[in-house]
């Protein structure tokens, strides 16, 4: 008898009035000791609402329902189709919508749509890879802050690939403590192409200048990313290192001139085919024929072997210790012992050489900086000296 006042009552009630009327009925059908034949017929009533002209009354309804989940699936999915304003409270929480029916809205929804899907709770891989493939920026930036969201290594590959470009999602992902080694390094070189393209357009470098700058920067901070990766972590930055084109003899060298003999390791490892403790194992044997039958297995210039086999020696002289903070920039005593062993030798191409003497100066430079810092550490930790006053 309720119900059927509240239907006739409702044809000729303002909007307000209406929606204030289906948000009580929807709490009664959620909280309330209804009969069977009263909880069907509010039921009804509520579905004939969903043909209402006014978008309050269906908003009203989803802020009840949403989330819910002994709500009425078939309401919930109509409203989930509705309008934005109607749809986004149910989009964000109700707990009826499958993982099909999330994936068909990012494909078929607007941006605050998307954006309202990748904020939701325990959200399942399936959607966050729709997400990662077709949804807009903001549903992108919605999804990296979503503690949440389940994404896998290829969704995150898939964000940088279409966003990647866009310092809102680079700084968002870059903060994130466990994000995959390839990953920040695909991020590197998406910044690095962004700062080489806006300085040629600007006309204060040469394309060519711009370009060798960049890959400079990207192979420092490659080596920067790798020192603080260990294990499989590090094996999938060099198999994102070789698909990408990026594992080249210089970034290899670079590398072992850090004393980042794990990349180095892994690097070899990939390249060859050859399990990493073989590849160790050809490593650590003084022969210099083993070091090449490895080098020229990984694909190596024979006019890198010297260096390579230098930067070794010297490596087993200084018993350097891979950590941390000691892997993520050129050493520079190492540098130069290996530019003056290649100087004197026939077989070193010219490139090598002027690779070897960038670094050399860039290992000096960086040195100088951690001298001055220290410099600086030092004056401000130590006591403040007073000079006697004349009388």
């Amino acid at each position: 008898m309720i119900v059927r006042q509240f239907i006739s009552w409702i044809r000729t009630a303002p909007a307000g009035e209406r929606a204030e009327a289906t948000r009580s009925l929807a709490r009664a059908w959620l909280i309330s000791d209804l009969s069977e034949a009263d909880r069907a017929a509010a039921e009804g009533a509520l579905l004939m609402l969903l043909d209402d002209a006014s978008p309050l009354v269906r908003q009203a309804m989803a802020e009840v329902f949403a989330r819910s989940s002994e709500a009425p699936a078939a309401i919930v999915q109509a409203l989930s189709l509705d309008q934005t304003s109607v749809a986004l409270p149910v989009l964000e929480h109700s707990p009826l919508l499958i993982d099909a029916d999330l994936v068909d809205i990012v494909a078929t929804g607007n941006c605050a749509m998307q954006c309202a899907i990748a904020r939701r709770i325990n959200l399942p891989s399936s959607v966050c890879a729709a997400i990662a493939e077709v949804g807009t920026a903001a549903a992108a930036l919605e999804l990296i802050e979503n503690a949440y969201a389940e994404l896998a290594p290829f969704s995150w590959d898939r964000i940088v690939e279409r966003h990647g470009h866009l310092a809102a999602i680079r700084e968002s992902m870059l903060v994130l403590e466990d994000l995959p080694a390839a990953t920040r390094v695909a991020l590197v070189a998406k910044l690095s192409d962004t700062l080489a393209r806006f300085v040629v357009a600007r006309n204060w470098l040469s394309a060519d200048r711009a370009g060798r700058i960049a890959g400079e920067a990207r192979d420092r901070s490659t080596v920067d990313i790798a020192a603080r990766s260990r294990g499989d972590d590090v094996c999938g930055l060099v198999r994102h290192l070789r698909a990408t084109g990026q594992l080249t003899a210089g970034l290899i060298l670079r590398a072992l001139l850090s004393g980042n003999t794990e990349l180095f390791d892994a690097a070899l490892a990939e390249l060859s085919g050859l399990p990493r403790a073989r590849v160790s194992a050809l490593l650590h044997d003084r022969g210099g024929a083993s070091l090449h039958a490895l080098l020229r297995s990984a694909g190596l210039p024979p006019s890198t072997f010297a260096a390579f086999r230098m930067a070794l020696e010297v490596c087993r002289q200084t018993g350097f210790v891979d950590t941390i903070g000691g892997a993520a920039r050129l050493r520079r005593r190492m540098v130069e012992r290996v530019l003056t062993h290649c100087e004197t030798d026939p077989e070193a191409a010219e490139p090598l050489l002027i690779l070897l003497r960038r670094f050399a100066t860039e290992s000096a430079r960086e040195e100088a900086r951690l001298f001055c810092d220290e410099l600086i550490a030092e004056e401000a930790i130590a006591p403040v000296r007073h000079e006697p006053i004349a009388a």
